[in-house]
């Protein structure tokens, strides 16, 4: 696989909303640290249905005043209202935002009835019949296919119809095996898609947590990777150094075979972000 794009990679780091005083504290001290890098955006998610979007606003606006870095603040489309979407992304414009991460989302708890944007490539439409060319639009992509696709080729599908409707550029789910991300794109290119198909990466440092995560999206931890995390017991110390490593060693691999950057998943913690970061040798952009 060629590389992605003529021009220097792009990385970026993800965050989510803070919802105590101490988790405000936490991030504040997380994105100082990693505004020094000078990263291309930080991105922040929101919770089902959009169920923290006004943090959300708001934590992209204190991003965007405390270090005067771009900051793309995540929207959904399930279970939220049309007018709600239009109201958003107005809010978001005004405040001079450039660059959004549409999503699907996924239904909340309690709520009926799917909304009138069912699917990420009709938000995406929508965004752009609203505002025009004026966001960048990320959308999600998966090299070891949707959980609830119903095929690879399905998969495929969906994302190409993303693609279609003015998505500019995608980020991956998280995962271990870089053949995927690789398969993944050269299968994308073949149906045309030429869009930046950045990896998204998520540091090691928690097996326990990451297992919970990786069930619910997908992702699959290699054999290996559990055994030896399994090895480890309750040495966090000797988790975390292994799982930069081996995070370490994922993300070289992808940049010398060509990733357009990555997108590094945080959990609003900066030291496996700033570590892996070092061992690749990068500089602030």
């Amino acid at each position: 696989m060629g590389t992605q794009t003529t021009t220097r990679p792009t990385y970026s780091f993800e965050f989510f909303p803070p919802r105590t005083p101490e988790a405000v504290g936490k991030l504040q001290t997380t994105r100082d640290r990693l505004a020094k890098l000078k990263p291309d955006f930080f991105s922040v998610t929101f919770g089902a249905g959009g169920g923290t979007r006004d943090l959300t606003f708001e934590t992209v606006q204190e991003i965007k005043r405390a270090t005067g870095i771009d900051a793309a603040p995540h929207l959904s489309c399930i279970g939220t209202p049309v007018t709600t979407i239009r109201e958003v992304l107005g809010r978001y414009r005004d405040a001079g935002i450039r660059q959004v991460v549409a999503l699907r989302g996924d239904m909340p708890s309690g709520t009926v009835g799917w909304g009138e944007l069912r699917y990420a490539n009709e938000l995406v439409e929508f965004i752009r019949r609203e505002s025009g060319d004026w966001f960048h639009i990320e959308v999600a992509a998966y090299p070891e296919v949707h959980p609830q696709a119903g095929s690879a080729q399905e998969d495929l599908r969906n994302f190409k119809r993303k693609v279609d409707a003015g998505a500019d550029g995608a980020i991956t789910q998280y995962f271990f095996n870089p053949d995927a991300y690789f398969r993944f794109v050269d299968d994308c290119r073949r149906l045309g898609i030429t869009i930046p198909i950045t990896p998204g990466i998520m540091p090691i440092t928690n097996f326990t947590q990451l297992m919970r995560f990786s069930e619910g999206c997908g992702a699959e931890i290699p054999r290996w990777i559990q055994k030896r995390m399994r090895d480890f017991g309750d040495d966090r110390v000797s988790i975390r150094r292994f799982g930069i490593d081996v995070t370490t060693e994922l993300c070289r691999r992808l940049l010398e075979r060509g990733a357009p950057g990555l997108h590094i998943y945080t959990m609003n913690q900066h030291e496996p972000a700033e570590a892996v970061w070092g061992n690749l040798g990068l500089r602030a952009q």
